[in-house]
């Protein structure tokens, strides 16, 4: 397998137009009836997500199957929670990353399906599942305790009418049990935001780190001190396709600004070089929004600085990205505008191929042209935001030190919600010092 994917990526991309996925076959025992079956690997990226494996189990004696999701990726830095509102045919077809991890929910029937094995599935596959499950034991259970039977069977019930759409309602993927953040929902409406979903990301606690395995003396190794004109290497994935590579961090002084730490990845396997910024100073006191009025193409050249808390909004295109989206950069306006399009145009079989639909795909061609005009400096008069609730992102002021007349800066105080991303929520700071 380290022969095949020599000077390649490890996690291939999942569309349409590959005709020869490369899938590793291996032989595997079965628990059913114990002869030999072929387990499949597949090693693939999930559009708008991150890497995963996909692992497919046949027993040509018995005939049993079964199927698995792993997380390719490390842990997240944090949990994430989904709710989404189900009111057409298309929700019932939004793809789901389902991992070990995750609990998942529908409040109006008070269901709730327990952690199982990692799943790429659908909401309708979600539905098709728990029937299954609840149905297995039925004939049993209506001969031992007939009243538990009979309720169960209203649930299954009340699960399969769902399908019909009679009436709109919530599932709910609880990451709160899944602090990996590692679980996913497809979002139909990409690059604008879905408004139908909501996406919480909230900071593990304790317990659940223990349970994930991580110790203190792993967190504390992620915040060694670098000294500054000091450039750390360090091995490491690529973000991309997950081979092994080189990153060098540094600390960095932005200008009428603050100190940074930058982190900048070279991938030999697939080519792709990659820059990361995180804040050196920790969470601002207040919220920064920064709107530049773009007037002229050389605005494009301007220095941003986006952390991986903010989030960034074109209004004249009814575009705002999602909290944290494209993590931490530091580069240009006209390379961040890139970024924006090649996350949205790379392998992407949501939008692309026989798995999308046209009004999709032709809105999402419309949008990157509208992008293209303002990075070639066709279309002005655009405002480009970014909104970071912790304040710790940057736009160049080409007039430094005077006032710029296209930018404004707001601090604003956060929000519940914002806090509560923040992980400051849980934070006490009553008698700090006597605890």
């Amino acid at each position: 397998m380290a022969e095949q994917r020599e000077n390649k990526p490890f996690f291939e991309d999942l569309n349409a137009d590959n005709d020869e996925p490369e899938v590793t076959e291996i032989e595997s025992v079965c628990f059913q009836c114990m002869d030999d079956g072929i387990t499949r690997i597949f090693l693939t990226r999930i559009p708008f997500f991150r890497e995963v494996i996909l692992s497919s189990f046949h027993c040509e004696h018995c005939g049993a199957k079964n199927s698995q999701l792993q997380p390719g990726v490390a842990i997240q830095e944090k949990g994430v929670s989904f709710s989404v509102e189900i009111k057409d045919e298309q929700d019932l077809n939004r793809q789901i990353v389902q991992t070990e991890y995750a609990t998942v929910s529908i409040p109006s029937l008070e269901f709730e399906a327990p952690p199982c094995k990692g799943v790429l599935t659908t909401v309708e596959g979600i539905i098709n599942a728990a029937v299954t499950g609840l149905s297995m034991d039925q004939p049993a259970r209506m001969e031992q305790i007939p009243e538990i039977a009979s309720k169960i069977g209203d649930v299954i019930l009340k699960l399969t009418l769902l399908k019909t759409l009679q009436e709109p309602f919530t599932i709910v993927s609880q990451v709160i049990d899944d602090p990996s953040g590692n679980s996913f929902i497809e979002n139909p409406c990409a690059p604008k935001t879905d408004p139908n979903m909501k996406i919480r990301h909230y900071t593990r606690s304790d317990e659940q780190n223990s349970a994930l395995g991580l110790t203190m003396e792993e967190e504390e190794k992620t915040e060694a001190k670098i000294e500054k004109d000091e450039v750390v290497n360090f091995n490491t994935n690529c973000p991309e396709c997950n081979s092994p590579c080189n990153t060098r961090m540094k600390m960095v002084e932005i200008p009428h600004f603050k100190e940074v730490i930058i982190m900048a990845t070279n991938c030999e396997a697939c080519g792709i070089r990659t820059n990361e910024v995180k804040s050196a100073s920790g969470i601002e006191p207040k919220g920064c929004r920064i709107t530049l009025k773009i007037t002229d193409p050389t605005d494009m050249t301007r220095d941003v600085l986006k952390s991986e808390t903010c989030s960034i909004g074109i209004p004249e295109l009814d575009f705002d990205s999602d909290f944290g989206t494209l993590g931490g950069k530091f580069t240009t306006i006209e390379g961040l505008l890139q970024n924006v399009k090649d996350h949205l145009t790379g392998s992407n079989s949501f939008m692309q191929g026989d798995s999308s639909q046209s009004s999709r795909r032709s809105g999402l061609q419309i949008f990157c042209n509208e992008l293209d005009k303002i990075i070639s400096g066709e279309k002005t008069n655009v405002h480009f935001v970014l909104d970071d609730p912790a304040g710790n992102s940057y736009l160049q002021n080409v007039y430094a030190p005077d006032d710029d007349p296209e930018l404004e800066i707001v601090h604003y105080e956060r929000n519940y919600e914002q806090n509560e991303v923040l992980g400051l929520n849980d934070i006490k700071t009553e008698n700090y010092e006597q605890s």
